[in-house]
């Protein structure tokens, strides 16, 4: 093998390569933004009702101190989006990680043990994936409203956005690992475990779980730009995050209420960065899925 199919067979695609880098920075950037921020959108003290509506900087009217123009409330849009893109992401990997932790320990579970365990996790997970995600997670958060009151609503806000979409999410990592389980289970490394007395948990944990999870990181990787757009679509329909604690759906629907009435940046401004995101999630989710495919690493 030549030195340049040898590279071109194991570096990444340009536009891997470019989506990773896009995805590292606006990682740097959510984890900074108390420090990048010009301002502290959690502040209200900070509003300025003068400065409200301005346009971005490279538009006519536009003010240096403000690059992306400022909101209705006088917020500059740099500070807002980093913070609302701080929730996003957060909220976005902790349903992964959450739907991951269900799935996989159910998947284990029934893919060992089979029988009736199996039959009734797999079933309750049919039921599950038979409701649309956004209708679960629509009908969790209206549940959560109605029970606690405003202020507490707006405090676990975060968390119970991350039990709504978890929940409906955790049966793909379920039927993948069950699958897997199932195939390990019959091998002899797991038989030869089994008959000089391991625990199950052991067998499971140890010697099952270190071989599904390139298959669990894969579909985590893919599923986090679909937990993104399904929190912003909630905090879009009003169901997500409060205007106090905006993420990207917030700050979205915030602005196009002003859409059409030419305070377009608004709107567009969270919008674009929440479509970066999750193109730069899609892209190095389905380079992974390619290359832990087996029947492509055959080739």
């Amino acid at each position: 093998m030549t030195t340049r199919a040898f590279l071109q067979h194991r570096l990444p695609p340009i536009s891997v390569i470019i989506a990773g880098l896009v995805l590292a920075t606006m990682i740097v950037l959510v984890i900074f933004a108390p420090l990048i921020a010009p301002m502290d959108p959690r502040d209200v003290s900070s509003y300025s009702l003068i400065d409200m509506e301005i346009p971005p900087s490279f538009m006519d009217g536009g003010d240096p101190r403000f690059l992306l123009g400022t909101d209705n409330q006088g917020r500059d849009l740099v500070s807002v989006i980093l913070f609302g893109l701080r929730i996003s992401i957060i909220i976005g990997i902790g349903a992964v990680l959450l739907a991951a932790i269900i799935g996989v320990t159910l998947g284990l579970i029934a893919g060992y043990f089979g029988g009736i365990i199996d039959t009734i996790l797999m079933r309750v997970g049919d039921v599950l994936v038979s409701f649309p995600t956004i209708l679960v997670a629509l009908l969790i958060s209206g549940v959560a409203r109605a029970q606690l009151s405003g202020a507490t609503v707006s405090e676990w806000a975060p968390v119970i956005l991350i039990c709504a979409i978890a929940l409906n999410e955790w049966v793909q990592y379920a039927r993948t690992v069950r699958a897997s389980t199932m195939v390990e289970n019959a091998r002899d490394y797991v038989r030869a475990a089994k008959v000089i007395g391991l625990p199950s948990r052991r067998i499971m944990l140890r010697h099952i779980l270190p071989n599904v999870m390139s298959s669990v990181m894969v579909i985590a990787t893919i599923n986090l730009a679909g937990a993104i757009l399904t929190e912003a679509t909630l905090s879009f329909l009003g169901a997500g995050m409060p205007a106090t604690y905006p993420s990207l759906g917030t700050l979205i629907r915030i602005g196009n209420q002003f859409l059409f009435s030419g305070l377009w940046w608004i709107a567009v401004m969270p919008a674009a960065v929440l479509v970066v995101l999750v193109l730069a999630v899609n892209v190095i989710g389905d380079y992974m899925r390619d290359r832990f495919n087996p029947k492509l690493m055959a080739h």
